[in-house]
């Protein structure tokens, strides 16, 4: 099939009467056909374009047109695919891979319990004489849990307030209960002496959650506190935070979750008019929240109670440690494999690394899985041993 191609400024279109460059001086064309001997060869140019198909053995065109003549639409032009002009053939086109983009991982292991800090990571770091804290931002959104620590009250060394606050719908009233709890549990202590402490102590959370219930904002937190005083420890909690004490390196839990899946829990909730049911495998009060105990939680208050439950022993040579956490911890350690993990960092060293160790069970918990905001502290009993 013979092709047509309209070059712009070309001498065969121009007006004027010029020679083409594909005729001989006498006037007549070369043929496109192969050459045979004895033929002559048209004369080296590069605007001399082989514009016939392979396969085609017709001749192209080159009789000049006439300026009235109108020029041939360039639809008409058709060029083999693999054919460029100047009879260069069309190479394959090869598309480069595009870079490999590197997408940070939330998570790298080191060391067996070790994680890499993800972006934009919120911690908390505090390493303090008798106690150290880790808390490590979980993968939902912004930081929820919050602490508080108290020491060397009322100018007795022997004498502390800790606690680990894990808030939910957001964090105010997590910083509420952080800022104020321990000075309510020192004033209620103050009025009923040292006979009734873990009354006090409960006072204390119920007046804390009404002062926080008149803030009118949204959100609650669940609590795990420990006050020591004159070498008596009180462990209360409030929701699903805990407290695990390490004697002679064996886990000994001193709280009870308060979750709706709790028998006597569940009780109370159903006397009260509520109802408890399981939504993905997770039990609920009023399908909404999975703690039946709490600090706030004001559209809830009718079944979720700020009242705490309290344990009070005395410290003894073999209370070695003790861990307060949220449950962004226990959801994925046990009781035990805590003090284990701390046991070698506090105990027998001259030198007691208890940041460490807070550090190392917070990412276990992440390794392991934990999407939740994670809190750890731990508190070295003997720097309190009366």
């Amino acid at each position: 099939m013979s092709l047509s191609l309209i070059i712009p400024n070309s001498p065969i279109f121009s007006p004027k009467k010029v020679p083409s460059i594909f005729c001989k001086s006498d006037g007549s064309s070369f043929s496109s056909s192969p050459r045979t001997n004895g033929s002559q060869q048209p004369p080296s140019s590069p605007l001399s374009l082989s514009l016939s198909s392979p396969k085609s053995s017709l001749p192209i065109s080159s009789t000049p047109q006439s300026p009235s003549s109108p020029l041939k639409s360039p639809l008409s032009i058709r060029v083999p695919k693999k054919q460029l002009l100047f009879g260069t053939d069309v190479a394959p086109v090869k598309r480069k891979r595009p870079g490999r983009i590197e997408i940070p991982t939330s998570m790298a292991v080191q060391l067996g319990f070790a994680a890499e800090t993800p972006r934009g990571e919120e911690e908390v770091q505090v390493e303090e004489e008798g106690y150290s804290v880790y808390c490590k931002r979980g993968r939902r959104g912004k930081m929820e849990d919050r602490y508080s620590a108290a020491v060397n009250l009322n100018g007795d060394p022997k004498q502390a307030f800790f606690g680990v606050y894990d808030g939910h719908g957001n964090s105010k009233a997590a910083e509420f209960v952080a800022k104020n709890l321990d000075k309510k549990v020192m004033e209620e202590v103050s009025k009923t002496g040292e006979d009734a402490i873990d009354g006090a102590i409960r006072d204390a959370y119920l007046f804390t959650d009404m002062d926080f219930l008149k803030e009118d904002v949204g959100g609650g937190t669940c609590c795990v506190t420990a006050m020591i005083r004159k070498g008596d420890l009180f462990v209360s909690n409030a929701g699903d935070c805990r407290a695990v004490l390490s004697r002679n390196g064996v886990a000994e839990a001193l709280t009870n979750d308060h979750h709706p899946s709790r028998e006597d829990e569940r009780d109370r909730i159903e006397a009260l008019g509520g109802y408890v049911d399981c939504c993905h495998g997770v039990w609920r009060i009023q399908s909404s929240l999975a703690v039946s105990r709490a600090i706030g939680d004001k559209h809830l208050k009718q079944w979720v109670l700020a009242e705490p439950e309290t344990k009070m022993l005395k410290i003894k040579p073999e209370c070695e440690f003790l861990i307060l956490a949220s449950d962004g911890l226990w959801n994925k350690v046990t009781n035990q494999e805590a003090v284990d993990l701390v046991r070698p960092f506090c105990v027998g060293l001259d030198k007691p690394k208890p940041f460490s160790a807070c550090k190392k069970l917070a990412e276990l918990s992440s390794w392991r899985g934990s999407f939740d905001d994670i809190s750890v502290m731990v508190v070295q009993l003997q720097h309190f041993l009366f």
